[in-house]
């Protein structure tokens, strides 16, 4: 009996082992709390009316996902059923259209087309959840051991809740950008600088910068943070130096000539992949690599020396390959688009925009990263752990930065706060728990975690300016409106014209991609800043006089018009011209060469045929 109970015993002692020190993986660790945040998406999203995003970008990322599949070419980026005869080039990428369209073809099955769809439009987000927790898990690892797993998941899960960028449906690529980041930020805190580590960093710049500009500085920043290493480092980090140039300048060379079309290898665009950067990366990556061979074992101040040449070089390329890319790309749209599109845009806003539309929102947008950078300043101030912090920083201040000009910043810097707050959260918490009866001690624990969570900022901000009272009085207005403004972008709304033979439609800007995923008509305006000509004919002929507005509509060949009297540019219009084609609508006046399609007199949007006198 005694020899029986002695082994189970040593059987019990092996499982709790064995269970305890699985809970200790950080792989294992990582994909527990990537579960329990998939569940809490797929909750939220319970209920949700349509399968794909609430964002223009997610409608428009099925439809040129649905061309691909329909034989559209790989190099093919043209939309064209959205603007002006000819269509708009996309600056879009087929890196992210390429998963999603497997996802489809392979749920195609086991199910109908459209459901193939919905089922693929819920894994694709779901599934981007998995990399970008491990990424944050394997950070924390990094700079604070299995608590700091710990912590950085338990921020991260609330962000990625928070965001809405990985619900169901979102399958635009900002979620994907969100996770490359994460990985080349925790393959940088690399202590050991192994090469692989910074080999795997080279590859998600690469990636990161063929999905999408809007990484390009922070890409920039990542290759300086490296260079910065190599020449203080010498030859300890020259292995993980030549690793990153290496697969850099190889790697960008592949997203270029997998994704730009041999037409267009000599265009440079500044808001893709295009010459400019890669001919920018890849003379970077090279210089270092080359440096990092040749030059490892100089003096530390010579080695900056050729770090500054390097420097000094790759502004050279740009001046010559890329000078337009220097500064904001949207900066040169027309006046018009500017007013009555762009100053819309909410991820366009700056700081004082946001401050001044939504006061409310400044917090939850600014405030953990300002935290962040603060927390690393002082911190290398006291001398600790300093070129960990000065990563973060520079990484982080970027971002904010970026932030402060255009709002949409904000997701990564917020990102990018969490590793410099966790290792704050785990100071706050071991002074805390060192003495258990000091109450200041466990407030500010308490305070440091809550002020580390953008979401509370946002609840914080929310009770600031609106008093209790009108809380509900107010977000019962804003659904309404919001609820009036869906029909016109809903399936249901634009089905009166769905089923008519293939056309040209006049409508505002936000309903072009759904009028694209529901019908087969092309349509003049979308969101997109390539589609500047026909962006401005609606605009023009939204704010023309009757007369005006129709020979506008003969030279873009229009065939319909939709009215959607709630859409806040249509609005935005017809109080700009009372007397354009826009307001004259909206007070019932119809002119003779629009003819109301019948029996929608009453709907919420109103569709006219183009019959010119």
């Amino acid at each position: 009996m005694s020899d029986a109970v002695g082994t189970r015993h040593l059987m019990a002692t092996g499982e709790k082992s064995g269970a305890s020190s699985l809970l200790s993986k950080t792989w294992f660790v990582a994909l527990v709390y990537s579960v329990v945040v998939i569940a809490a998406l797929l909750l939220l999203n319970y209920g949700a009316l349509d399968y794909v995003g609430p964002d223009n970008d997610d409608a428009l990322r099925l439809v040129e996902v649905r061309d691909l599949l329909g034989g559209q070419g790989w190099f093919d980026m043209m939309q064209y059923r959205l603007g002006l005869d000819g269509g708009t080039l996309m600056h879009w990428s087929r890196f992210i259209d390429l998963p999603i369209a497997s996802l489809i073809l392979f749920f195609r099955l086991f199910a109908a087309p459209e459901h193939a769809e919905a089922i693929a439009l819920m894994v694709w987000p779901l599934f981007l959840v998995i990399p970008l927790m491990t990424a944050m898990a394997l950070l924390g690892r990094r700079i604070a051991g299995l608590p700091g797993v710990h912590v950085a998941l338990g921020q991260t899960a609330l962000f990625i809740v928070a965001s809405g960028r990985f619900l169901p449906g979102s399958i635009d690529h900002d979620n994907a950008q969100l996770a490359l980041v994460a990985l080349l930020t925790a393959m940088l805190v690399d202590q050991r600088f192994r090469p692989a580590s910074f080999a795997i960093a080279a590859v998600a710049a690469a990636v990161a910068i063929g999905i999408g500009a809007e990484t390009t500085p922070f890409i920039a920043v990542a290759c300086v943070v490296v260079a910065i290493l190599w020449a203080w480092e010498g030859v300890e980090f020259a292995p993980a130096a030549r690793a990153f140039g290496l697969t850099l300048t190889v790697a960008i060379g592949i997203a270029f000539f997998s994704t730009v079309p041999p037409r267009l290898y000599s265009a440079v665009t500044c808001d893709n992949l295009s010459l400019g950067f890669y001919g920018i990366t890849s003379v970077g990556g090279a210089a270092l690599f080359v440096s990092a061979t040749f030059a490892s074992r100089l003096a530390r101040p010579w080695r900056f020396g050729v770090l500054a040449a390097n420097g000094a070089l790759v502004l050279a390329t740009t001046l010559v390959l890329a000078p337009k890319c220097l500064h904001n790309p949207l900066a040169d749209l027309d006046p018009m688009l500017i007013e009555f599109w762009l100053n819309s845009i909410t991820e366009a806003q700056s700081i004082l925009s946001v401050a001044h539309e939504t006061p409310e929102a400044v917090g939850a947008f600014y405030a953990v990263g300002l935290l962040g950078m603060v927390v690393c300043v002082f911190r290398m101030m006291r001398g600790e752990r300093i070129q960990l912090h000065a990563i973060f920083l520079a990484l982080l201040l970027i971002n904010w930065v970026i932030a402060l000009l255009q709002v949409r910043g904000a997701l990564f810097s917020n990102l990018l706060a969490i590793p410099p707050l966790t290792l704050f959260i785990l100071d706050l918490r071991r002074l805390s728990n060192a003495d258990s009866d000091n109450v200041a001690a466990a407030f500010f624990y308490v305070v440091g975690v809550l002020i580390s969570v953008p979401s509370v900022w946002a609840f914080g901000g929310g009770l600031a300016v609106s008093n209790v009272a009108n809380v509900f009085a107010k977000t019962t207005t804003v659904t309404a409106a919001a609820d009036d403004e869906s029909e016109c972008v809903s399936k249901e709304g634009l089905s009166p014209i769905a089923g008519l033979d293939p056309g040209v439609v006049v409508a505002p800007s936000n309903l072009g991609a759904p009028i694209l995923r529901f019908t087969r008509h092309r349509v003049l305006s979308g969101p997109y800043h390539r589609d500047v000509g026909g962006m401005l004919t609606e605009l023009h002929i939204g704010l023309a006089i009757a007369s005006d507005a129709e020979a506008f509509m003969r030279g873009a060949n229009v065939t319909l018009v939709v009215y959607c009297p709630n859409d806040p540019q249509t609005a935005l219009l017809a109080k700009t011209k009372p007397d354009g084609l826009y307001a004259q609508l909206g007070l019932g006046h119809v002119p003779p060469y629009l003819e109301r399609l019948p029996g929608l007199e009453k709907a919420k949007v109103q569709f006219f045929r183009f019959k010119p006198e």
